[in-house]
């Protein structure tokens, strides 16, 4: 893809999050993208991302789906907003309540496609809906309810 992801505008200060952050050089950087309606993420999983031989770990997914939620919910802020995603203030969310229901293992050696449906928006919250697939099944499905970032925490205080 040749736009940037919704994690590449977060603030500096707000990008060092293990699953979105790409001031972490350790993490997982995941981009998200729009696709009409929906939000996008594709992400291989990496050997070590294991859980038993050919499966990948389940916490690896809970926070494939907790990230990919967050992103898509600062993104949807700023659609209702009628706002381009480099304007200020920035629109930052963090997880208030993170559901995932694992439907079958996932494999380990197959990109994961994470798809993801804004529910609401309402004030400070944004409800998005997302499904994690490989190999076209779906794998789990999960509910982020995700919150607007309190001033107070977007400037470092």
């Amino acid at each position: 893809m040749n736009e940037k992801a919704f994690q590449d505008y977060y603030p500096e200060q707000m990008s060092h999050c293990y699953g979105c952050g790409r001031m972490n050089g350790q993490g997982l950087q995941i981009k998200s993208y729009w696709e009409g309606e929906e939000s996008v993420c594709i992400f291989r999983p990496r050997p070590y991302h294991i859980a038993m031989p050919g499966y990948v770990y389940g916490g690896l997914l809970a926070s494939l789906i907790d990230c990919h939620g967050t992103g898509t919910a600062s993104a949807a802020a700023y659609r209702a907003e009628n706002r381009d995603m480099d304007t200020e203030p920035p629109l930052r969310f963090v997880t208030a309540s993170l559901h995932v229901d694992y439907l079958r293992p996932t494999p380990l050696d197959a990109d994961l496609e994470l798809r993801g449906r804004v529910r609401e928006i309402k004030g400070r919250k944004v409800v998005v809906s997302i499904t994690l697939s490989a190999r076209n099944e779906i794998c789990a499905r999960g509910e982020v309810v995700a919150v607007k970032v309190p001033e107070s925490m977007m400037s470092g205080k």
